[in-house]
């Protein structure tokens, strides 16, 4: 399958707020297409950073890429869209960061207020469960505009001989929406939370809930009606987290198996050409395909 196909299906199964966040591949297609194509006649020009900007500056005569000198309207075209692309990358990935921070926070606090087998705790559960899967699409967002990023470069390199994958991927390298390692970090605080609350071998139960007597919060005196009404409602709201947990599964294998076509379909195997996989749970999550 095609990367252009590819992105397309993950947006599409992705949270609908967050489908005009990821790489405008196509737009990107469509400029390019626009730009006249390398005839042939010149050697493909080297390029090299800017040590003080940062920006790729080409040598020849297309030099500074990113002010336009020596470019055709449709090149720089192309450019501020690619610049503007990473922008919005870095400031989506950023807001988000900054919001779990504080939603981890919140979380360990009504954790820690909850008692034991409150419905409270299950409605928490929830919560850590949707928050949890959140995180970890945003790792595979990383991940799959890190790989768009690639593939139009490289498209843009061959069609006009002006080689900037190279310098801008090193510009990338260093971006806020690539080093994802504050969020991996708080993937694996969430699933500790996760862990500890609610180990995989002793799920909670409303029967244990019901039959807790030892002095703890839970009222041991209800009647036969009031607990069986209590293990359906229980047993429904954990079927709805199960149900949950299955969503972010199947949209995080989803992003996986597409990264793992991509990187098979690759012709080189290096840090600019390939997306990161270093997803949390991912070895997990493969064990499911």
């Amino acid at each position: 399958m095609k990367f252009g196909k590819s992105l397309s299906s993950q947006i599409e199964e992705t949270l609908p707020e967050w489908r005009d966040k990821f790489l405008s591949y196509k737009e990107l297609k469509k400029k390019l297409k626009l730009i006249e194509p390398n005839s042939g006649e010149r050697p493909n020009k080297r390029v090299k950073l800017d040590g003080n900007s940062g920006d790729v500056a080409v040598a020849g005569d297309k030099v500074g890429v990113f002010d336009g000198d020596g470019m055709s309207t449709e090149e720089t075209d192309f450019i501020k869209l690619l610049e503007n692309e990473l922008e919005k990358f870095n400031t989506f990935f950023v807001e988000k960061e900054e919001e779990y921070i504080i939603r981890l926070k919140e979380l360990q606090d009504s954790v820690a207020k909850a008692k034991d087998c409150s419905e409270e705790m299950i409605r928490i559960r929830k919560e850590i469960v949707d928050f949890h899967g959140e995180m970890v699409l945003l790792e595979n967002y990383s991940a799959l505009n890190y790989t768009g990023l690639v593939k139009i470069l490289k498209k843009y390199d061959k069609r006009t001989g002006a080689l900037i994958r190279l310098p801008f991927i090193q510009r990338v390298l260093q971006q806020p929406f690539f080093t994802t390692d504050l969020l991996y970090k708080l993937v694996k605080e969430c699933e500790a939370m996760l862990d500890h609350l609610f180990p995989k071998k002793e799920k909670p139960s409303s029967t244990e809930a019901e039959n807790k007597d030892d002095g703890g919060d839970c009222d041991p005196v209800t009647s036969s009606t009031s607990r069986s009404e209590d293990r359906l409602r229980m047993s429904k709201e954990l079927a709805e987290i199960e149900y949950m947990e299955s969503l972010y599964m199947k949209s995080s294998i989803s992003a996986l198996r597409a990264l793992k076509e991509i990187r098979s379909g690759s012709s080189t195997v290096s840090v600019f050409s390939l997306p990161p996989l270093q997803i949390s749970g991912s070895s997990q999550i493969v064990e499911f395909w």
